[in-house]
């Protein structure tokens, strides 16, 4: 069986959720096995709905001290759901949380892991299990094979696209112990308001090209024109211009959108590392020898005063038109 852990913050499922369960469904099929879901603590609404995105089978360990995150917790009643399923394959999202438990699983498993998967490129007669991941930086893939007898992989944001291929299953709670917990949580802090960087689609990010943070509105209204997420390069967010959980790039978060428009960005190394991945690139920069426009896949020279107040009027005349 493969065993998919559907993250549920707060209570609630998000994109990459229903993508680790589509991604499931897909390699169970390979492997002519069946796909469950699992959801720790208490879930918004009913955790069946998972099995629209393929899961045969939804299992809750309904625990409300599984509602925070202990990443020892986690991972304990993680193995133990796996061990009584039978699962052969473990499957997290590459998440803050993923990152955080699923190395601690594959050791209670005694499992191979590979973390940041975009992709299964075959399955072997011999039970290993061929995987790809970017590897130095995004500037390469590689493959790796898994030969161990249970694996544990995590799933890149944005990998693939969730897909509703299944119908909606009764929930199963399942009766497993959970250890007493060792992290107190005193206080969450959330952003609200768009969706976070590792899920988005469209990410609109800017840098020192903007000269000043009273700037950032045009950034901002860009994004709200095409329903984007806003982002920035380390310098700004050194800064202190921008939060830091919108820094992109080596050091920040990497993410794979499907359009992804840098503003007044020269294009180092490190920022390419972590947004290289997208899958269309549009560059925005006065500068015609600027790095970023190498990778990119269009660009435009000229002044980001005039060029992004432009292009967002434009994009709003073609929306109304529609």
């Amino acid at each position: 069986m493969v065993l998919v852990y559907a993250e549920s913050p707060r209570g609630q499922f998000k994109k990459a959720a229903f993508e680790a369960v589509t991604f499931g469904k897909k390699l169970a099929d390979q492997l002519g096995q069946s796909c469950a879901a699992v959801v720790l603590g208490n879930v918004q609404g009913d955790p069946g709905e998972l099995g629209r995105y393929g899961a045969s089978r939804v299992l809750q360990v309904a625990n409300e001290q599984l509602n925070t995150l202990d990443s020892q917790a986690y991972a304990q009643v993680l193995a133990e759901v796996a061990r009584q399923v039978g699962a052969t394959v473990v499957i997290l999202s590459h998440t803050s949380t993923g990152k955080t438990v699923a190395g601690r699983v594959a050791v209670r498993l005694n499992a191979g892991l590979v973390s940041g998967v975009s992709s299964v490129a075959s399955v072997e007669s011999n039970g290993a299990l061929v995987v790809r991941k970017s590897v130095f930086s995004g500037k390469a893939t590689a493959e790796y094979a898994i030969v161990s007898p249970v694996k544990v992989l995590s799933l890149m944001g944005n990998a693939i696209r969730p897909e509703a291929i299944g119908q909606p299953v009764a929930a199963e709670v399942l009766p497993v112990a959970v250890p007493a917990l060792r992290v107190r949580v005193r206080e969450v802090r959330t952003v609200e308001g768009r969706v976070p960087l590792p899920e988005a689609e469209i990410v609109v990010s800017a840098g020192r090209g903007m000269k000043d943070p009273s700037n950032w509105g045009i950034v901002e209204e860009l994004a709200d024109v095409l329903g984007a997420t806003t982002a920035c390069s380390r310098p700004v967010a050194d800064s202190h211009w921008r939060p830091h959980h919108e820094h992109v790039g080596q050091t920040g978060i990497a993410i794979r959108p499907n359009l992804y428009i840098a503003i007044g960005i020269s294009g180092a190394i490190q920022h390419l590392a972590g947004v290289n991945n997208s899958k269309v690139i549009v560059v925005i920069n006065k500068d015609p020898e600027a790095p970023f426009f190498k990778a990119a896949d269009y660009g435009v020279v000229g002044d980001l005063f005039e060029v992004v107040p432009r292009l967002t009027q434009a994009i709003r005349k073609f929306k109304a038109a529609q």
